[in-house]
Parts: structure tokens; sequence; C-alpha cells
């Protein structure tokens, strides 16, 4: 039976589908409103920490690209550690996938409220408050804005991949717009060098802006779960790398044109006070085209603030549906995420998923807004992530899989690195919250669908989860800051090291 329902799933998707699904669904709310708090914590260097966020990710990408080919399943990323170290690791993999996946639809929901309310606010009809929080209409729209999400997943495969491209490919020459726009007439090179210079916050405040980047690089994460529904797999390979190139491209163009246009006095900050940045309310790109009365560059801003962010949040509705189909042929959920209507596309698991998602996403973020629930996402994610690295290392040394590129032990060994260091630096609450999200509903789904099997090769998981954790409440980016940033990251690297060997170690034989 299990095998029929793989076989329904259709292959419509090709290689120009699945770059612009990457790119389009990773360029939204993060390139948006990450902005002003990057800046605020590295000032005009947040460049490089999109830099470097890029090089980080490119590692855990060509991990993907290794672990898609061999196993080109729908939601794969939620099922490659089942064939490395069994169901308890995996189910813990994938609960972490599906958090992340939960909330970026209720975040990008949110973004567009947030674009809605530049209009509507000056008539009255206010939909985000001063402090950021939804008010009761906003939050009403958020869901609404979540509901048009559902016919673009509901049709078949390929409706989702021929309208995304098209939409996608609109929505990538608006913000390539709206960045020229802001470079030719806002830009200010002095902002680069006259307040702090270039590193005002050291490298402390370049790796610290990181994990805001982190949340914007998750193209390549949807890419391997729409595996199964590619015309031929060999493809993303290619799609995985094109999409980091190209996301990494735009965001340094973004980031330049960002701190190049910063209006001191017309966003009513002090002039070089780079920490007050993150204050400003709503989208800062935004505010700062509104501050320096340019209507028509505001207007653009104002329609990339609604599509942008539109189109990446049906993206990740369409990937987290499929992490749900993946974890019903795990045993992890129950078997009705894996019926599939008549376009071949999984109904009850979007429908789950959207009811979830919301729910979720609005009463686990510590404070409902944007920047909250961004740093939320990217511990679940990343958490979720670096079990991939592991897996991909160990299959490969017993002989499940042949490698596909040369020093693959050094990419993996960065990759798990690179990860763990993006969880401890999204800092306290963010870990505990994410972690303890994942602590409730692991228990729960192990008790009810009696996953027990394979957990002595989960322990070093679970206690490297644990590890991240501890580290975050006692680091500089924690509650106790019992270490400063760079000790804590350096301990951050070796403990990684030490678990990685273990968790290559603790694979099914």
């Amino acid at each position: 039976m299990e095998k029929k329902e793989e076989k329904t799933l259709r292959k419509e998707l090709s290689l120009l589908n699945l770059v612009i699904i990457g790119i389009a669904g990773a360029v939204g709310t993060g390139i948006l409103f990450s902005s002003a708090a990057m800046a605020s914590l590295a000032g005009p260097a947040m460049v490089l920490s999109w830099l470097l966020g890029g090089i980080f990710y490119l590692t855990i990408g060509l991990t993907y690209v290794q672990l898609a080919l061999n196993y080109p399943e729908a939601g794969g990323p939620s099922r490659y550690a089942l064939y490395s170290h069994g169901r308890v690791t995996n189910m813990l993999n994938a609960f972490s996938d599906l958090i992340w996946y939960l909330f970026i639809p209720p975040i990008e929901a949110l973004a567009v409220v947030e674009a809605i309310n530049f209009f509507t606010s000056p008539h009255g009809i206010v939909l985000i408050n001063s402090s950021g929080y939804p008010t009761s209409l906003g939050a009403l729209l958020g869901v609404l804005v979540m509901l048009l999400f559902i016919p673009f997943n509901y049709y078949s495969v390929k409706f989702f991949g021929t309208s995304t491209t098209v939409f996608g490919i609109i929505k990538l020459l608006l913000y390539l717009a709206v960045a020229l726009g802001f470079l030719i007439f806002l830009f200010n090179s002095m902002n680069f060098v006259k307040y702090g210079g270039f590193v005002p916050f050291g490298f402390a405040g370049i790796f610290s802006a990181i994990p805001l980047a982190m949340f914007a690089f998750g193209g390549i994460r949807v890419i391997p779960d729409y595996a199964e529904e590619t015309k031929d797999h060999k493809v993303l390979g290619k799609a995985i790398v094109y999409t980091v190139l190209g996301q990494t491209l735009i965001y340094i163009i973004f980031a330049i044109a960002f701190i190049g246009s910063l209006n001191w006095t017309g966003l009513g900050i002090k002039p070089g006070d780079w920490t007050d940045i993150q204050n400003v309310p709503g989208n800062p790109f935004i505010d700062i085209a509104g501050a320096s009365n340019l209507y028509s560059l505001l207007i653009l801003t104002s329609v990339i603030g609604i599509v942008g962010p539109f189109v990446v949040g049906y993206i990740y509705q369409g990937g987290g549906m499929r992490v749900l189909f993946a974890m019903a042929r795990s045993k992890y959920v129950t078997d009705k995420m894996k019926e599939l209507n008549k376009y071949s596309v999984p109904l009850w698991a979007l429908i789950v998923f959207s009811v979830v998602g919301a729910i979720v996403a609005y009463i686990s973020a510590p404070l409902p807004t944007i920047y909250g629930l961004i740093s939320d996402a990217v511990v679940a994610g990343y958490i979720g992530f670096s079990v991939n690295p592991v897996a991909m290392h160990s299959l490969i040394s017993r002989g499940k899989i042949k490698p596909i590129f040369p020093l693959y032990q050094v990419i993996s060994f960065l990759a798990f690195i690179f990860a763990g260091l993006i969880v401890y630096w999204s800092g306290w609450p963010s870990v505990p919250y994410a972690v303890l999200l994942l602590t409730i509903v692991s228990v729960i789904f192990s008790i009810v669908y009696r996953v027990k099997e394979d957990f002595i090769n989960s322990i070093w998981y679970i206690v490297y989860i644990g590890f991240l954790t501890l580290l975050t409440y006692i680091g500089s980016v924690g509650a106790l800051s019992l270490l400063n940033f760079y000790y804590a990251s350096l301990v951050c690297v070796i403990g990684s090291a030490l678990f990685y060997g273990w968790g290559v170690i603790s694979s099914k034989k």
C-alpha cells in the first residue's frame, strides 16, 4: 500500500522550478526585518554576517546534495537520519524540522499584515501596534492570509511549480528594483565608516548577527522536500548550489543598500546609535523610504513587503505538509497524513499543518513579534539540520551510499559545527523555548506511536541538544553570562566536534 502511495506523487518539477522555489522561498521576511536587528548587533559589518551565513549554509547545502541524490523522497531531510541512526533520532530530527516549518507561514503572514498596516493605519485601521504586536483585527487578517496560502498547495505540484516560477520571478525582479532604488537615490557611503568604523562591535557583533541571517537561508531546505516530485532528481544538486549562491548575492546587495540608505534623523535615531536601529517600528525599508519622502520607492517597497512574504509563506506551507507526509511514512503521526487528493497532494497534511501551524507559532513565541518568531524558528530549524551532516558521514562510512564529492568528512564536520554555533548564537530564551517545545511534542508522540527503537543510537543527539541549551544559559548570550562571547563560542566548537564523533560512532551498523 505504501509503495502505491509513493508512486502517485507526480514528478512535475524542473530545475528552473526548483531554483525559483528555493530563492523565492528564501528571500522574504528575513531580508526585510532581520536587517535592522543585524545592524544593531554588527553595524555596517552586517554585510560580512550575510557573507559568512552564505558560507556556513553552503556546507549544509552540500550535505543535502549528497543525501537528496541518494534518497530523493518527499520531505527527505526529515527521514535521512532514519537510515543512519534509527527511529528515535529521526523522530527528534523530524519534529525539529516540523517546528521550523510551523513557525514560518505565520511569520510571513504577520509580515504581510505589517506591510498592509502601512496603508491602513493613516485611515485609523491599525493592524500592528507601536510595540510590534498584532491587534485583534491584525491577527484576524493574518489568519486570512494564511488561508490564502492553501490554494497554491491544494492543486497539483505542477500548478504549484508553474505559479511559483511566475510569481517568484516577478517577486525577485521587484526586490532587485527596490535594492537598486535604495542604492541610487539614498546611498550614503559615510554610513559605512563614520560611526565607529566598519566593524563597530568587533567580531562578536558579526557572529551574533549571523543567526538572524540564517533564518533567511532556508531556501535549500525546501528543495529536498520536493525531491520525489522532481522530473530528474539528478538536478537537485545544481538547484541547491544555485539557490545558495543566488540568495547570498541578493542578501549582500540588500545589506549594502540598507546601511547606505540609513536616514538617522528621519527615523528618529541619534546618528551612529546602531543599537537603537532595532527599535524602528515596522518594516525598516518602508520606514526608511517614508522618512526620505521618496514616495515611488515607498510604494514599491510596500508592495514587496506584501508580495515577498506571501510567496515565502505558501512555499513553506508546501514544504511543511511534505514533512508531515514523510513523518507519516516513518510512523510518527497518523497514516491520514499520507492520503492524497485527486491532484496527488497530501490533503490532510495540508489541512493539519495549516491549522496547527498558526496555533503553535502564535502561542509559543516569547513575544508575538516577527523578531521573536524568527529567533525561535532558527533554533528549531538548525537543531533539525545538525543531524543530517552526521547522517551523511555515517551512511558513507558504513558503505550504504557512495560519496559524490571529495573531502566529504570535512564538509559534513564543518556543517555540523556551523549548525551548532548558529543555535548557540541565537541566544536565550530562544534556545530553551524551542527545545522545550521539541521535548513536549516528542514525548507525547513517542508514547502515542510507541517510538522506542534504536534509542541507544539517539543518546548522542539528546545529550547534544542538552549541551547547547546549557551553554546558552551560561554563555554570554544567555542568562548568566559566565563565559564571554569568544570563550563560549570556542566551547561550542570543541563540544560540537566531540559530539560529531560520538554521533558518527553511534550510527546503526
